[in-house]
């Protein structure tokens, strides 16, 4: 065997292998991809019945950001399939810079949730009062008593900080709310006019919401940035295997 023939079988083994690392890399990307965009909306949809209770979008904008991720990187594993095993050098330049959209997107995700990790409890002390006690009740509001009402009761808690949060609420001081003192949702068993009736039996008495709903939210502020920061750091793999399998192609005419 000459040293030439010796150099292909060499090159060719080298590229039989990056391909097939490449493809159990896309394989392992796609499952990814489901699950990044399953994080996004379960976001969405399960636990974004407190977002309009916030005054800021970030919590929104980072799960938004993991549904586009996780349908992109689905396409971007499907493309990195066809360009692996066709070999085609123009197919691998549109999946690496895919990866480097993606990776970035991940990257903001995770950084954006981070960001409003910090804030959130400023955000909430200075705003989930005004918010409960302005909108609750309210014409055009009824995201905000839903909000508040499923917050009340799922965290057994009444008020922003207590029950005396009330007593500055738009809906308590109208004609409509006559001898309620707080909300039925504040009620330990929730009845019909349960809220006229404030005695520590009946409501949650002393325990605040404001806590309660900076740790839920946190948690899963945590579950986003962990989700995006991890995919992202997986890509840059992702992102090696396909420099290294481009090199290793021949140049091909377009």
């Amino acid at each position: 065997m000459t040293m030439r023939e010796y150099t292909e079988k060499k090159e060719t083994c080298g590229t039989i292998c990056l391909k097939y690392l490449l493809f159990i890399f896309n394989f392992f990307f796609l499952l990814a991809g489901g699950a990044v965009m399953a994080v996004g909306i379960w976001t969405l949809t399960e636990k974004s019945d407190y977002i309009s209770l916030l005054s800021s979008n970030t919590y929104m904008a980072t799960a938004y950001i993991l549904v586009v991720a996780g349908v992109v990187v689905m396409i971007t594993g499907i493309l990195g399939c066809c360009a692996t095993f066709k070999e085609r050098r123009n197919l691998l330049r549109v999946y690496f810079i895919l990866l480097l959209c993606i990776f970035l997107l991940e990257i903001i995700a995770g950084i954006l949730a981070y960001i409003y990790y910090q804030q959130l409890s400023m955000e909430l002390k200075q705003n989930l009062k005004d918010t409960m006690t302005q909108k609750y009740r309210k014409k055009g509001e009824e995201g905000v008593t839903n909000a508040v009402d499923k917050l009340q009761q799922e965290f057994k808690c009444c008020g922003s900080h207590n029950y005396t949060d009330w007593e500055d609420s738009d809906w308590i001081k109208s004609p409509e709310a006559f001898r309620w003192k707080v909300p039925d949702s504040c009620c330990k068993t929730v009845t019909d006019s349960c809220g006229k009736r404030d005695h520590p039996s009946n409501i949650y008495k002393e325990s605040g919401c404001i806590t309660k709903l900076e740790n839920f939210i946190q948690e899963h502020l945590k579950i986003i940035g962990a989700v995006g920061i991890g995919i992202a750091c997986v890509q840059i793999f992702g992102m090696i295997f396909t420099c290294c399998l481009y090199k290793s192609l021949k140049s091909e005419p377009y």
